[in-house]
């Protein structure tokens, strides 16, 4: 909950209540006491089941110091029937007689599938300001692996910053800032992420990470086109995943790798045995295990013997073999 600090002095003291659950249903009594008086008030609240935190969002969109009052319009891309996008437009003025508006948007559904545009309209029509905003969907992506967050401009826009911030628990910080008019850029994660020159040009302000980190990197992006009359956000919450461990199949066959040393790569193919060869024990140990292996020197190329019969190879890089407890003395099947 929330009330309009700013509004108060107005005669304001509305409340807004966020994330409306079925239990917040009930009655309220607002108090408020001036110069003039005391003065009591009773709002009973209703709340419905479909409108819990899961199916309802809002959006806000707000000016200050403007005049005279504008004309506030919400409209959606994809477009949404205008019965659907319930907003509450507040408008308020200082003693300068300058406006504040703010209008706030309520909007059911997925939130993911659209683009919400917020335009105020002068009086007059000659001028309109417009602002969008956009919550794409999540992002899954491996550490180590590059990552492009997507980030395009509804419209062709001239003449325009670019700010993309990252936020995880703290507060936002500001990872590169570009200016359309100087083709300057500013990168903080210099190493980390970078823009597309040619693709800003088009109004595509993607970020690429290069090296995505569990760690430092999993949160929420923001991306923020700035021009004269018009402002678009665009959000994206991306999730970087441990890097998982190389495993491959082949026709019953499984390919273990194994990292000795920084110049020494081996690989064993270990041949899934039949339960024919279960039962009957082969008749040569050399048809059992396959093994390659090869080192890789500034000097020479070399070749290392097979691991010896009692280990198969694997005790020797710190893998350890699982034995079926159903095989016969001397044989095993690899876990697939």
């Amino acid at each position: 909950t929330c009330l309009f600090n700013s509004h108060i002095p107005h005669g304001n003291a509305s409340l807004l209540l966020r994330r409306v659950k079925v239990q917040d249903k009930g009655r309220y009594k607002c108090y408020t006491s001036t110069r003039k008086g005391n003065k009591e008030m009773f709002v009973n609240l209703e709340a419905k089941g479909q409108y819990s935190a899961t199916s309802c969002e809002l959006v806000t969109c707000s000016s200050q110091n403007i005049y005279p009052v504008p004309h506030v319009t919400w409209a959606t891309d994809p477009p949404s029937a205008q019965e659907v996008l319930e907003n509450s437009t507040i408008k308020t003025t200082d003693h300068k007689g300058l406006y504040t508006v703010e209008s706030v948007l309520r909007m059911l559904g997925n939130l993911s599938n659209h683009t919400y545009f917020c335009s105020f309209i002068s009086a007059d029509k000659t001028q309109v300001w417009t602002a969008s905003w956009k919550n794409q969907e999540a992002i899954t992506q491996e550490e180590g692996h590059a990552l492009s967050v997507p980030c395009i401009a509804p419209h062709n826009v001239q003449n325009f910053s670019l700010v993309w911030t990252f936020s995880s628990s703290s507060e936002p910080t500001v990872i590169i800032k570009y200016d359309n008019r100087t083709r300057h850029t500013h990168n903080l994660w210099e190493s980390q992420a970078a823009l597309d020159p040619d693709l800003l040009l088009l109004g595509d302000g993607s970020l690429l990470l290069h090296r995505p980190d569990v760690e430092q990197h999993s949160g929420t992006y923001t991306c923020t086109f700035s021009g004269l009359q018009s402002r678009h956000i665009v959000q994206t919450k991306v999730n970087i995943t441990v890097a998982s461990i190389p495993s491959h199949r082949y026709n019953g066959t499984a390919l273990i790798e194994l990292h000795k040393e920084p110049n020494m790569a081996c690989s064993y193919i270990i041949e899934q045995l039949s339960s024919e060869s279960i039962r009957q024990p082969p008749e040569s140990d050399e048809h059992e295990a396959v093994h390659e292996c090869g080192v890789t020197s500034s000097a020479d190329t070399q070749t290392i013997d097979p691991p010896d019969e009692e280990t198969d190879g694997l005790e020797s890089s710190g893998v350890e073999k699982d034995v079926s407890e159903n095989t016969d003395p001397g044989h095993y099947l690899p876990e697939m």
